[in-house]
This record gives structure tokens, sequence and C-alpha cells, in this order.
């Protein structure tokens, strides 16, 4: 693995004046950020549509895309919005998404620029050629005329017409705007890297399309679900509740259903975090009537059997194993016998395990090495929050021999930097030195979460220079 560095920060968290970040000037101004700084890697979260807590994680459909996300000026520009209407979607606030807002009004915003646009044929080609992505338009069309009940629950087979209209003009501009900003980001050596949740919902198109290849019982109900078994984060485990594959099923027709999602992936960035990769070898079953996930087991997954289906796909693209929580040898073997590099985690590394593969001086070269995950506390927030002998540890590790530990970051990030791993991440927060009330999200916990944004005038502290030149001094620079 070449030796590199990036940040990650969702699309969501960019500023802009319109409540959430988007794919517009914003974003390429973040590009040149990272190029400036000698970064080459922007690493982003799901850009699916989020669930009713605002979790990328949880979706509709695998195959869509988030209309929040689609640029306003473009359209005002395109003459698809005029000047008034932008006016009146101005944010109240630059610092959080306005999430609620976005619920009520984003849509019917986009609606108006649905009903200007003429190049029919050009959504018709889209979707011709994206048919998981017209499947799921077609979902939320019949969803609309069933009062936006779940799937299970519908009665009425004739999609809502003008809810169908819109959501293909969305999922259409959505990937027409997105391609423009990836081959800006790649003409400045910036390589995007997405991200690809293990499960889907069990209210999608997806489950509702084939729900022969999901664990359901003759209701269409699952008879298991999906979590993790109590952990670091949660002492009662996590409670994901997303219906189970069917391995078994699946592989009759070579994962055929996994491959289209790990092309639809591979077209929209230049490379994949796979989420909760130990799935793969072993996933976590409880009971669906459960209300925790204490009682669950690990029942055997597809392994590289589909590795070697998804590999059929991407090719040579960079496949990130995120393959933290419980791991067992049997999960390193695939990780290792897939060649995907592993995730290493500096905020775990001093939990009491002296030979944690988590110390910087354990990272193998073929790893993705972060201070912090989406699911972290901020670096300084973890560091505030560290009992006294844990934070010296720390400190003297990093080589820190100061007074005052809340001067100690940048050493804590050189040692990052300075590292053997062949990528070093540094989210956004820790970039600028945020603390614990910018923490993205805490999982077990539902409200709050995904609202973190910054400003550009936030963005402007950041020293460019002491990052490029660290970049350079460890041989991390494009």
């Amino acid at each position: 693995m070449k030796r590199s560095s990036g940040v990650l920060m969702h699309v969501s968290s960019l500023w802009d004046d319109y409540s959430v970040g988007s794919f517009g000037e914003c974003a390429r101004r973040w590009v040149d950020f990272l190029a400036d700084c000698g970064f080459g890697i922007w690493q982003v979260l799901p850009f699916c549509l989020p669930d009713e807590c605002d979790s990328p994680y949880k979706s509709f459909s695998a195959f869509s895309g988030n209309p929040n996300f689609i640029d306003l000026v473009t359209l005002r520009i395109e003459g698809l919005l005029t000047e008034a209407e932008l006016a009146q979607a101005k944010q109240y606030s630059p610092y959080l998404c306005e999430f609620n807002r976005l619920r009520k009004e984003r849509l019917s915003l986009l609606s108006k620029a649905e009903k200007r646009f003429t190049d029919k044929k050009a959504i018709a080609d889209f979707l011709a050629s994206h048919p998981h992505t017209a499947q799921f338009c077609l979902f939320m069309a019949l969803k609309k005329a069933n009062n936006d009940l779940p799937w299970y629950e519908w009665t009425n087979e004739t999609p809502d017409v003008d809810a169908l209209s819109l959501w293909q003009f969305t999922q259409y501009i959505f990937f027409k705007q997105w391609k423009s900003l990836k081959e800006y980001a790649n003409s400045r050596g910036i390589s995007i890297i997405g991200d690809i949740p293990i499960y889907v919902a069990l209210d999608s198109a997806d489950v509702w399309a084939s729900p022969e290849q999901f664990q359901l019982d003759e209701r269409r109900r699952p008879r298991c679900v999906a979590g993790v078994p109590p952990d670091y984060f949660c002492e009662d485990g996590q409670l994901w509740g997303n219906p189970l594959y069917d391995w078994d099923v699946m592989e009759k027709d070579g994962f055929g259903w996994w491959q289209e999602r790990m092309r639809f992936m591979t077209e929209l960035f230049d490379g994949v975090r796979i989420d909760h990769f130990r799935g793969l070898e072993s996933y976590y079953s409880i009971p669906a009537a459960d209300t925790n996930a204490k009682n669950g087991k690990w029942v055997k997954g597809p392994g590289m059997k589909l590795i070697n289906a998804l590999r059929e796909v991407c090719g040579k693209k960079l496949l990130i194993a995120e393959d933290l929580g419980d791991i067992t040898p049997e999960v390193e073997k695939l990780v290792k016998d897939s060649g995907c590099p592993g995730m290493r985690v500096l905020q775990f590394a001093f939990l009491g395990d002296e030979n944690s593969p988590h110390l910087p001086h354990n990272y193998p070269e073929n790893c993705i090495a972060y201070t912090g995950t989406h699911d972290n506390n901020t670096l300084l927030g973890y560091v505030w929050e560290l009992d006294n002998e844990t934070r010296k540890k720390l400190m003297t590790y990093c080589g820190y021999s100061g007074e005052h530990w809340n001067r100690s970051y940048d050493t804590i990030l050189r040692t990052m930097f300075a590292s053997h791993a062949g990528t070093v991440i540094i989210p956004v927060q820790d970039l600028l030195l945020y603390g614990a009330d910018t923490r993205l999200n805490t999982p077990g916990s539902i409200d709050g979460n995904w609202r973190f944004r910054i400003t550009k005038e936030q963005l402007a502290t950041a020293d460019r220079e002491k990052f490029k030149l660290w970049n350079r001094l460890y041989q991390r620079n494009r």
C-alpha cells in the first residue's frame, strides 16, 4: 500500500447556506483544502437516504442517493429554481444539520425544480443503466401511494405518479452532480472512499423486491435481526433490527445482488469501506422479539466466497475491512485472506492490553489507521475524559513531556502520521481539535446524532502548512 493520508468527513458536515452540506461550491473548496494540505483521500459516510433517526446506515435502499446533498445553487443557475425560492430555503443556523426542516421542505422545493426540467430522455437513460435505483424510485412512489406504510402493509399497487417523477429526477440530478464533483476531486489528486453498510432496512426497496434473499417468516417479518453483542460501546449490545441475509439463497446466483451493490459503489467511489466486515465471517443473530442484543448468537457467514464474488466486480479498487469489535482468529484470517486492509483506532489502544493491535507500533503496513471513527468521541474529548493514569500512559507513549496535557494533540497526531500504517485517516473534528460536543454519533443512542457541521471560517483556522509538512516529512504526500 502506498503511504497516504486523508480526512474523514461526511458531505452533510460541509458548510453551505441551505441546512446541510452539498455537492456545490463548498465541496470543491473542501477538496482544495485537502489538496493544499497534502492529503490524498476524502472518506465519506454512506450516500443512501437516511432513516428517521438521520442515520445513513439504515436506508430505504442501498442503491439510493440522498437528495439533500443536491446543490440548490446549481439548480438556480440551470434555471430550475428561482432566487426567491432559494431565499426561502436559507438555513437558520450554520452549525448543525437542520434535519427536521429538510424533512418538511426539501422534497417540496426539489419538486418545483423537477416540474421545470425538460430533458426526460436523460433521466430515462440514467434509470435504464441503474435498474436498482429505478426500483428504489418505484418503491418510494408506491410507499407514497400507501400513506408511507411499510411495504409489507401495502394494499395499493398503483404508484403515485408525481412521487415517481420526483424521485427519478432527484436520483438523476444527485448522480450528475456527484459525478462532476468526483471528477474535480480526482483532478486535484484526491481519491474518495465511500462506505457500504453491511445491512439494509426491512422497509426498503431491497427487501421488498427480493424478500427470498432475507431470513423472513411467512408473514414477511424477520425471524432474527442484526446487531452486535455487549461491548465497549454498550453493555446491552446493539440491537440494530435489520433483517439478516439468507446467504445460502444468495450464493445460488453467485451473490448477484451483492455484486450489483459493489458495482454501484465502485461507480461512485475510488474505494469502499465495508462496514462490519466481521459479519461476513460470522454474523450476530438476535431473536426478532428480543428488546436487547444479549441473547444473540454467532452464525457462520459467506466468508471468502462473497469476497471473491465482489473482487470479480471491483477488481483492484481499494476495499477496506472494518474489522472492529469482537474479533476472533477466524475473522483475522478472513481479513488476511481477503487482502483488504483492516482498521486500527488509536482510541482503542490503551484499554489495558499492552499487545493491542491498535497501538501504533503494532500497525501493519496494510491497514488504515484512525484517531477515531464516526462512532467515537473526538480526540480532544477522548483525552479530556481519560482517567489520569491512562492519559499519562498516552502522553508518555506519544513522547509528550510537557506539563499541560491539553497541548499534546500535535504530538499525538504526529505519532499517527509517523506510524507504519499505509494510510492514516483523521476525522475533521480532530483536524480542528474540537471537543466532545462535536461528536458525530454515539452508538446505542437515537437523539442528537449526525448533526455536526463546520463553517468556512472554522476550516480557515486549520494550519495547512503544518499538515503539508507532516505529509511530506512522513512521506504521505500525494
